[in-house]
């Protein structure tokens, strides 16, 4: 099936125009076997760009003063501005192939995944225990060894459950990713989230609801052939010094674990990841360096810190003089004053999520048998195209003439909210077994148990999941504070409904306007919330 996705990615652009979507259910097989190898590619991309990203952002503080506000920025930009900057670069690598057109949907897919799973590592590994570092120093771990051998192994619990949540957030963009226009050309790809685009124009419910079905196969089937076997299997890189009392099954996992051919298959791949983490790479001396040229380490940091400020500022010149070529005072003052209304939606959303879903989280993580039935619905829920609600909640706001600025709000955290679910119940289910048999030694119960027990164990957790509900929240704000069904148009007020207006009017000058200033937002919200909230984390709730 995969050599079979793989060999239609090669093939002329002309044959899409010669066989255009079918709303034929008998469609539906290929079109979620494209889908889907395209999300396991941008999954792919995803977990390389984490690996490298978040170590050099955890791993280097003056790289960290840098990535990790980049980073900031990037969940915050839509990803359909993503799509109009890369486009035409993904088409001209392969001009007149389907290639092209494929990749740029893999690289639009691969921002709705990659942010949340580089916060998670980010997290874990400025989170590792003193005593496993000590260790690793005390056994003269290359960089290499110990990235494969300790960094990797106590972020995987966590970066499993934010690659679940990954893949299933994807879904929500694959209908924006799977039709791509390059100037008045519209290259539309086969797929589920295509087929739901045709479906909704044509106004088809039945369609959509075999694409939902369709959804929730994919969705049943990758998590008992990949991600089940995987959380199964990532439970033995859980920090504790007990066994676990209730671990997680995969009978996908104990096939291969029982089968004598299947295990001397994996026996063979193991040998090979060993021998590859086994290398001896060198690592720059860096302290050799600083010796020979003689330099504080204090001029060290003012020149970087200029170089970052001199860059930020040129950037930040050429924006104020694109934007003010057109725009006055005035307008910033209306898009700031928007961005505070959408701020005020943002932290109640976060709020009343964190109260729902953290109890939520921590009751399924600490019960392995129940993570292993809810796990699927979580992932089919958190993958439901949040917009094919928009209309129904038109229609009752309508009907009921109820205020848009209010119940409009609640579409923005419908895709997100599951964010703050999976990194609790990744938490919780990381959570060390010893320390909880020390919680039921010293009668610990009630709030008591909660207060000094489990919600500072999953308390860094959280704040990944927080930090990627908020960020997501803000680019949902865009499709949620405009909402549509047929002629009826409902608009709230906030920065979402006026990057949305000006992209209508074709304002491009308000467009960058709108995105700079959710930029600025969200940055600010960042670093004067979630970023001392992680310095706590790091120095007052961490294993060891």
């Amino acid at each position: 099936m995969i050599v079979h996705g793989a060999s239609q990615t090669d093939v002329p652009l002309t044959l899409l125009d010669a066989t255009p979507i079918s709303l034929d259910p008998a469609n539906l097989p290929e079109y979620a076997l494209r889908t889907t190898l395209r999300m396991l590619a941008a999954m792919v991309a995803s977990l390389v760009f984490t690996f490298i990203y978040a170590t050099l952002a955890a791993k280097s503080r003056r790289a960290e003063m840098v990535l990790i506000p980049i980073l900031d920025i990037l969940q915050s930009v839509p990803i359909l501005g993503f799509l109009t900057f890369t486009v035409v670069f993904f088409m001209n690598l392969f001009p007149g192939r389907v290639l092209g057109a494929e990749l740029a949907s893999v690289f639009a897919i691969f921002t709705s995944q990659a942010w949340n799973m580089t916060f998670s590592m980010y997290q874990s590994l400025r989170n590792v225990p003193k005593d496993l570092d000590e260790a690793s120093k005390s056994f003269h771990l290359s960089w290499w060894r110990r990235f494969w051998r300790l960094d990797v192994p106590f972020a995987m619990p966590g970066l499993v459950w934010n690659a679940m949540m990954s893949m299933s957030g994807g879904w929500f963009f694959v209908v924006a990713s799977e039709a791509i226009t390059v100037g008045d050309t519209t290259v539309t790809l086969p797929g589920v989230g295509a087929y739901v685009a045709t479906a909704i124009k044509d106004q088809n419910l039945p369609a959509v609801g075999y694409a939902v079905l369709t959804m929730l196969a994919v969705i049943i089937i990758y998590d008992q052939l990949l991600f089940r076997p995987i959380v199964a299997w990532a439970d033995k890189f859980r920090f504790e010094q007990t066994a676990s009392a209730e671990a997680p099954s995969s009978w996908l996992l104990d096939l291969f674990r029982q089968t004598r051919f299947l295990r001397a298959f994996a026996g063979a791949v193991s040998d090979v990841v060993e021998s590859t983490t086994r290398i001896r790479l060198p690592a720059p001396n860096l302290s050799k360096l600083k010796f020979q040229l003689n330099v504080p380490a204090r001029l060290v940091d003012a020149i970087w810190i200029t170089v970052i400020f001199g860059g930020a500022l040129l950037i930040g010149w050429r924006v104020v003089a694109y934007v003010f070529a057109t725009l006055n005072w005035s307008d910033v003052l209306t898009a700031f004053t928007d961005g505070f209304y959408t701020l005020i939606r943002v932290v109640v959303l976060i709020a009343l999520a964190t109260l729902i879903w953290v109890p939520i989280g921590v009751w399924i993580g600490l019960r392995p048998s129940i993570a292993e039935k809810v796990q699927p619905l979580a992932q089919f829920l958190a993958a439901f195209p949040a917009n094919i609600l928009f209309p129904a909640a038109v229609v009752l706001i309508i009907h009921f003439q109820l205020n848009p600025n209010i119940w409009l709000s609640p579409l923005m955290i419908l895709g997100t909210q599951w964010y703050i679910l999976f990194n609790v119940v990744a938490g919780a289910s990381a959570f060390p077994g010893d320390l909880k048999e020390a919680a039921q030694s010293f009668h610990l119960t009630g709030w008591k148990w909660w207060r000094f027990v489990i919600l500072p164990g999953v308390f860094p957790y959280y704040i990944t999941g927080a930090i990627t509900a908020s960020g997501g929240s803000w680019n949902a704000a865009i499709v949620a504070e405009v909402a549509s069904w047929g002629d009826q148009k409902l608009t709230a007020v906030g920065l979402g409904s006026y990057i949305a207006n000006a992209t209508e009017a074709g304002d491009f000058h308000r467009v960058v306007l709108g995105i700079v200033v959710m930029c600025i937002f969200v940055t600010l919200f960042n670093r004067l919330l979630w970023r001392p909230l992680y310095g706590f984390a790091e120095s007052r709730l961490r294993l060891g």
